[in-house]
């Protein structure tokens, strides 16, 4: 047996696990940094991905807990995509990927790890970020620590909204 030694993965082991809807639990707390919320717009925010598929994946959730994407306002909508555009150039500036995989499950059927509250998915490609791991040890490796990737998108906000 061959061991993949992976010391920082304790913090998830250990997290606390959460029964209600994270997108709805968080904006509440006011505890940007520990929940990871990147930025707070009117109608929805910006969120780490506690469980990335690779670094600097970020979600875009609207404050209110909606499923389905036609259900969302006019209002949400629009904040929705203006700050997945926010997103994408803050990753831009901090990361530097060559591509983007943005999208939105809706169902378990679809891949949606949290049904009851739809939210847009945002994650940085760059040449080479998939090996042979998952292939044939069912591994992904993620080359970045959530907190460090944090840091950098935050300032990386700072920056870009302090130019509009």
């Amino acid at each position: 047996m061959k061991l993949l030694w992976a010391p920082w993965r304790i913090e998830y082991v250990r997290m606390e696990k959460i029964e209600e809807c994270i997108f709805c639990r968080f904006p509440k707390e006011r505890e940007d940094e520990k929940n990871l919320i990147l930025y707070r717009g009117k109608k929805a925010f910006i969120i780490m991905n506690n469980y990335p598929y690779n670094p600097g994946h970020i979600m875009v959730a609207p404050y209110r807990h909606v499923a389905n994407f036609e259900d969302l306002t006019e209002e949400e909508i629009l904040d929705l995509y203006r700050l997945t555009s926010l997103g994408v150039k803050a990753i831009k500036k901090a990361m530097k990927p060559q591509g983007f995989n943005i999208g939105i499950n809706i169902g378990r059927v679809a891949g949606a790890g949290i049904e009851g509250h739809i939210h847009v998915h945002i994650v940085p490609r760059w040449n080479g970020d998939t090996n042979f791991m998952p292939v044939l040890s069912d591994t992904k490796i993620i080359v970045e620590g959530i907190r460090e990737s944090y840091k950098e998108l935050k300032e990386a906000l700072k920056l870009i909204s302090s130019e509009e």
